[in-house]
């Protein structure tokens, strides 16, 4: 199949699917003419890219990670005793990110809360605070 309907069974655009050609994701095969041509595995392929990304991983994690992940129905089985670690690693990153996030937020929610009345009113007066 051709870049434009691997795009319509993804729903994923035909730059993104380019991107992850870059990236070194999708291998397309190519034609005399030059046209990528793809395969039904990857439609899987790119459904696996996405859930991926999703999960909080870029994309040089995903390659290095994709050959040893295989699917099995809805969810994502690893294949590789190797790759356990590395998602532990990731997992161990994504979770000091969120701790960093909480902290940035707890510190934002600090100052807001110690606004005076008159400032909150201003504000709310002029500005959709609070969304």
């Amino acid at each position: 199949m051709r870049i434009g309907e691997l795009a319509r069974r993804t729903g994923v655009h035909e730059r993104l699917l380019r991107y992850y050609e870059e990236q070194g994701l999708l291998h397309p095969e190519r034609r005399p003419s030059g046209y990528r041509e793809y395969g039904d595995e990857d439609v899987n392929t790119v459904r696996r890219i996405r859930s991926l990304l999703a999960a909080g991983l870029n994309t040089s994690t995903i390659a290095a990670i994709l050959p040893c992940l295989r699917d099995d129905g809805d969810r994502l089985i690893p294949t590789c005793s190797d790759l356990l670690a590395d998602l532990h690693r990731e997992r161990d990153r994504i979770r000091r990110s969120i701790t960093d996030l909480q902290t940035s937020l707890g510190a934002l929610d600090r100052v807001i809360a110690a606004a005076p009345p008159d400032v909150r009113r201003r504000a709310l007066a002029t500005h959709d605070v609070g969304h």
